[in-house]
């Protein structure tokens, strides 16, 4: 148990460190796309920035060159220009325009409320030496935070005669800005944060030689700084609109002076990683726990194994006697069955014979009938072929070919009916075989005063089955329903060929009907009293297993009317047989 334990802790610590190492990698992966993408959102920033500040540049270089301007520095100007100036500044979004003489002092103003002497300015001071000048600043009392592009007015000998001034109020410039994602802001030189989508940090500061800002007054908010790889990540309190935990990117703005700089949330990062650190321990600790099971059902499979070693050693001798008992219980058993299968077929033998031997007076009578009909033909033949009547005596010779062949017939259907069916069922024709059964139980029925009707198909009807063996079902059909009419007043048995789907021979008498219809199959089950026309009571049941074998069902019931139905159900042959 302490050596499993062991093992169990030591695999956990190798997970617990194989989680960590692909967190690691899979944030510093994270960190890395996340600063490439932030590297192309900071560029757009800049370059939006300096995009927009670039229309007062361009706006200042144009007006250097209006001929106003000009003519206001030279002293000859008779108009208005400061409405004018005004007009431009309304019309482009400019805080103020100004033009400025060599001395730095206002010539003339949209606005009107800077101070009159700027020439201590930098970017005014590049202007007059005949460079575009730019800087930013507070222009009070107009606005706190400005953007100042100078460009030189130059004379027609070429000369530095002023200075055209355009004022850019950065106010305007961020508003359209704040919100939006990511947080960006842009430093000067100083550190001073002062264009920024986040208005609660404008002014800070970043600290001499460290990382983050502080604020111009109060008391600081949290911050600390860590790196990941080249990466420098800020942890900040810095209020709900700022990251807690960010990337900090920056870019060089040479054209405008400052540094763009952005804060990226690395939280989405963070999530990916620690998901791919839990799908990893998740898939180690599945596979741990597989290789313990499988290690317990090895050691519980190899107990088990001794003891069913030990088991199977002591049961072996055991099965073995048990085994050669089943071996000659079941030699018995087909012995049985093969003794049982004899007696079946003797059964049906006997049945067909007794059958045949209750028809016997009937068949007689139905080879007599032709018989002494045929002496008479011939006798009388020959007295016509004497007198000279070869048409009378030949009309005689064709009426005895003709109780030839029914006798033929008659006969035919005895030895079919009489003799011992062995090979496998098969396709026969339904209505060759209850015609036949018709003309060997003729004489019975007549015999009985029972009126037969029977519509056969118009067309053959092939069912699966064996001709001697069906022919005997419908044989005892036919004499039990013959022999149950005898006391009936009204006697007519009906036969039917009803096909729908399964073949059925519907054998519906008007006798007093079944008195217990389910137990007519049982064997020597019987309502025929002693005396000619009693029996075993086999018939029905070897009727029934013989239908069974041919896959298909006896019924027997009572009609509503009176009388009892019989039906059989055949199942039709194949269609590939049919076809052959």
């Amino acid at each position: 148990m302490r050596q499993r334990l062991a093992l169990v802790l030591a695999f956990l610590g190798i997970v617990l460190l194989l989680a960590g190492a692909v967190w690691r990698y899979g944030y510093a992966q994270g960190i890395d796309q996340l600063a490439a993408r932030g590297q192309a959102d900071l560029a757009l920033a800049g370059d939006r920035l300096v995009g927009q500040l670039q229309r007062y540049r361009d706006l200042a270089v144009t007006m250097a060159d209006h001929p106003h301007v000009r003519d206001v520095l030279a002293g000859t100007n008779t108009g208005d220009v400061d409405a004018l100036l005004l007009e431009v500044a309304d019309k482009s979004a400019t805080l103020d325009l100004l033009v400025l003489d060599l001395e730095g002092r206002v010539a003339a103003a949209a606005q009107g409320a800077l101070d009159r002497k700027l020439a201590a300015q930098p970017h005014v001071q590049r202007a007059l030496r005949g460079a575009l000048g730019w800087g930013h600043g507070p222009a009070l009392p107009l606005t706190d935070r400005a953007f100042f592009h100078a460009a030189p007015v130059f004379a027609e000998d070429g000369g530095v005669q002023g200075v055209v001034l355009v004022v850019t109020d950065l106010n305007g410039i961020d508003y359209n800005w704040r919100g939006t994602n990511p947080a960006a802001f842009f430093t000067d030189s100083d550190g001073v944060v002062y264009i920024s989508n986040r208005t609660e940090i404008l002014f800070w500061q970043r600290p001499e030689g460290e990382a983050g800002l502080v604020t111009p007054e109060g008391a600081q908010p949290p911050f600390s700084a860590t790196y990941i790889g080249p990466h420098e990540i800020w942890q900040l309190g810095w209020g709900r609109y700022l990251p807690g935990e960010a990337l900090h990117l920056t870019q060089a703005l040479p054209v405008i002076g400052m540094t763009g700089e952005v804060l990226l949330s690395v939280a989405e990062a963070k999530q990916l990683a620690l998901a791919q650190a839990a799908a990893v321990a998740a898939l180690c600790l599945a596979f741990g726990s597989l290789l313990y099971l499988a290690a317990e059902r090895r050691r519980a499979l190899s107990q088990a194994n001794v003891q069913l070693e030990a088991r199977v050693a002591a049961r072996t001798t055991a099965l073995r006697e048990t085994n050669e008992q089943l071996r000659r219980e079941a030699a018995e058993r087909e012995e049985a069955q093969a003794a049982l299968r004899r007696a079946q077929d003797d059964l049906v033998q006997a049945g067909k014979l007794s059958a045949l031997g209750q028809m016997s007076a009937g068949i007689s009578h139905e080879l007599n009938q032709p018989l002494m009909a045929i002496r008479s033909f011939a006798e009388n033949a020959v007295q016509f072929m004497e007198r000279d009547r070869p048409e009378r005596a030949a009309e005689n010779l064709g009426r005895i070919s003709d109780m030839a062949r029914r006798m033929g017939r008659i006969i035919q259907n005895l030895r079919a009916f009489a003799r011992q069916e062995t090979g496998p069922q098969e396709r026969v024709e339904l209505g060759a075989v209850l015609t036949a059964a018709i003309d060997l139980t003729r004489s019975h029925v007549e015999d009985a005063g029972v009126r037969l009707i029977y519509d056969a198909p118009q067309r053959d009807v092939w069912v699966r089955g064996g001709e001697v063996r069906l022919g005997q079902v419908f044989v005892n059909l036919i004499t039990n329903a013959v022999d149950a009419m005898a006391a009936a007043e009204e006697k007519q048995l009906d036969i039917a060929v009803v096909k729908e789907g399964t073949v059925a021979v519907r054998f519906a008498d008007t006798g007093p009907g079944i008195e217990m219809p389910d137990k007519v199959f049982d064997p020597f089950y019987t309502t025929k009293s002693v005396g000619e026309t009693a029996g075993m009571g086999l018939g029905l049941s070897i009727s029934y297993g013989i239908v069974q074998s041919f896959g298909g069902q006896i019924k027997g019931s009572n009609l509503e009317g009176g009388g009892a139905l019989f039906v059989v159900t055949l199942e039709p042959a194949a269609e590939k047989a049919v076809a052959a």
